[in-house]
């Protein structure tokens, strides 16, 4: 197969599976909301204040709790596993091809070097 082929492929599988098993999660609920007004643009004129009246920079803030971060990564690793699972049944790829359309329209993706290095990193550490 070339090269080009080979990415063409990653690409929109990696755009498919993004849409359906991350995406459309309970990230959305997290997305969903009032957004702050920011003058400055990076949210450093805006705070939250809390129960005890404490003024925190809305950088500063934790935008998901624990319980909340599990509930979300229990659901992706769901959806993965059920994409996984279920990738050959035909009236699964039906639906895919449905949502490709939509995944069509984002920006391709490109090799994360911070991961790469990441993965590189844990690889020496275990041999030493």
């Amino acid at each position: 197969m070339k090269v080009e082929d080979e990415e063409r492929i990653a690409a929109n599988l990696s755009k498919i599976t993004a849409m359906i098993c991350i995406r459309n999660t309970r990230l959305e609920d997290l997305h969903a909301g009032v957004r702050p007004v920011t003058l400055t643009g990076d949210y450093s004129d805006v705070s939250v204040v809390d129960a005890t009246g404490q003024t925190i920079c809305w950088r500063d803030v934790s935008h998901i709790d624990d319980a909340r971060m599990a509930d979300l990564m229990r659901d992706i690793v769901n959806r993965l596993f059920t994409f996984h699972m279920r990738r050959d049944d035909p009236s699964f790829r039906d639906h895919l091809d449905r949502w490709m359309t939509a995944s069509d329209r984002w920006d391709n993706p490109t090799l994360d070097t911070a991961f790469l290095d990441a993965v590189a990193e844990l690889g020496s550490a275990k041999k030493m």
